[in-house]
Formats: structure tokens, sequence, C-alpha cells
């Protein structure tokens, strides 16, 4: 199994910290976490993870290699539900991170639909969101499909955390062999859906993994709470059954990348130890 880690081990450092810290932990593997168009103040002064989807690939690629990784996606969550407005992380965003991922050589650009903020999102029928969806993420997926790119969907809503949700989309977008799935653990069970359930119904579309388990207390949010960006345990600690998930995982063949999500250095060591002894004990 290839595990990476999410870039944003520690609060207010720049990305090459972030790379430094997961180098410094035995981590080969990285994604692209945090993204924005054109300049960043907080980015340019060192005190955000965040790289330019206007970047020269060049700069990119030198600053991974500087620390010996290998980036498996890039992250462009989006904005799919409120109003387009140049304020907002949606299509042109997404376009630009599957475009800088061909320059990358990266394969997979991973997305979602978030939770809306306005009004207007939050009046939008089921109906609705979904033609928001997939009017939104039309032209990204022609894209990737030009480029080579898996465009995924990921648990970070209250129509991804489902499967009923997730099927709909999938449905709505069609093109199956460029868009698939990004299994978040934490966040679909959060949204009140289940990531064992996800693995048996998506099998073999499940193309990447955003590692999380989730502690008892948050039971009662379930349903409620639509995505969180980190555990604060490790992997094994909570009530997700992740050992379970990885063979099951391993049993419908999946093999690609996979990124914890989990805050503390000393969490994501144990997470990571956990998952090389459950994936190799299934192996064998």
């Amino acid at each position: 199994m290839i595990i990476g880690c999410f870039a944003l081990v520690e609060p207010f450092t720049p990305v090459r910290r972030q790379f430094q810290l997961i180098r410094e932990m035995g981590i080969d593997y990285v994604d692209l976490t945090d993204s924005h168009d054109g300049a960043s103040l907080g980015s340019e002064a060192g005190f955000v993870a965040s790289l330019s989807l206007d970047s020269h690939p060049g700069k990119i690629r030198r600053l991974v290699e500087e620390f010996g990784l290998t980036m498996t996606s890039v992250c462009a969550h989006a904005n799919l539900l409120d109003p387009t407005s140049p304020d907002r992380y949606g299509t042109a965003e997404v376009i630009k991170a599957i475009r800088l991922a061909h320059l990358l050589d990266v394969k997979q650009v991973i997305t979602t639909e978030l939770e809306p903020k306005t009004d207007f999102g939050r009046g939008l029928s089921r109906q609705e969101k979904l033609f928001s969806i997939r009017e939104k993420l039309y032209e990204p997926v022609l894209w990737a499909e030009e480029l080579g790119i898996e465009l995924l969907l990921e648990p970070h809503g209250e129509l991804t955390d489902t499967v009923d949700g997730m099927s709909a989309i999938l449905e709505a977008l069609g093109h199956e062999a460029t868009v698939g799935v990004n299994l978040d653990t934490g966040n679909s069970w959060l949204g009140g859906g289940d990531p064992h359930e996800f693995v048996k119904v998506f099998g073999r579309r499940i193309k990447h993994v955003h590692w999380k388990d989730m502690p008892a207390e948050l039971e009662s949010q379930r349903g409620t709470r639509f995505g969180c960006g980190m555990a604060t345990i490790p992997l094994g600690d909570g009530v997700l059954g992740i050992r379970q998930i990885v063979a099951e995982l391993q049993a419908a063949g999946f093999d690609g990348p996979t990124t914890l999500e989990v805050a503390g250095v000393e969490n994501v060591k144990k997470s990571v130890e956990r998952l090389r002894e459950w994936s190799e004990a299934r192996c064998v």
C-alpha cells in the first residue's frame, strides 16, 4: 500500500517545511494539499502551506525532489453549490489543478462539493444540487479526460458523504474511466455514511484513500457535520474499524495511493506503523 501524508503537518509554516517534516517521518509520498489562484500574501510571507495553481511546475517539482518525495495528487476541493464568484474556489480552479497535475506528471486531482455558504446554496433542492455539481464539473471532466488525469470525488459534503449521494453524482457525471472516488474514511462516517459500504459499492472506482479515524464522542454529530480536515487520533484508536477497511480495500483490488490526514507527528508515525502492519498481514 502506498502511504503518503497530508502536507499540513505543522501550522503557520510553508510547504517546504511540511515536506521536510514528512521526509523526517520516513514517509515517501505527499500530496499538494492546499492551493490558490495567483499570489498569496500568506504563502509569500511563509506562514501558509499553500502553493499557487499558477506556479511554474518546475518550481514545485524541485521542491518535491529536494526531499526525495513523490507527489500522488493535487487537492482541489471546490465550492460546487454556491453561485460562481471570483472569490470562490470552483470550476476554473479545478481546471487549473488538472493542468498543473498534468505538468507535474501527477495522475490524480481530488475535488468535492463542500458545504454551501450562501442562502442560495443552502436553499437548493437535491436535484438542483446534483445539477449544480454536474454543471460546475462538466468542463473539468473533459480537461481531465484529455490530459489523462483521474478526477476523484471525495466525501466532504451532504451528497458525497453517502453512498446514495455519491452514486447519483457519479451517474450524473459519467466518464467512468476518468471520474472516480477518493474515499475519506472519516468524512464519510461523520457525514452519516459508512466507509465500509463505500468500499463494497464502489470497489475499483476508489482510486485514492484519505485516512482518518474518528473518536466515539463525535457520534452525536454524525449526519450534521460534513467533513473535517484532520483526525486528532491515530488510526486504530477510533470507532471506524480501519484495520477492517484496509482488508476490504485489498480484497477489492485496491493498490493505489493513500494519504494520512492525521494531526500530530506521533499520531502520524503510529498510524504509518499500523497501516504497514495491517496491509502486510493481509498480503501474506
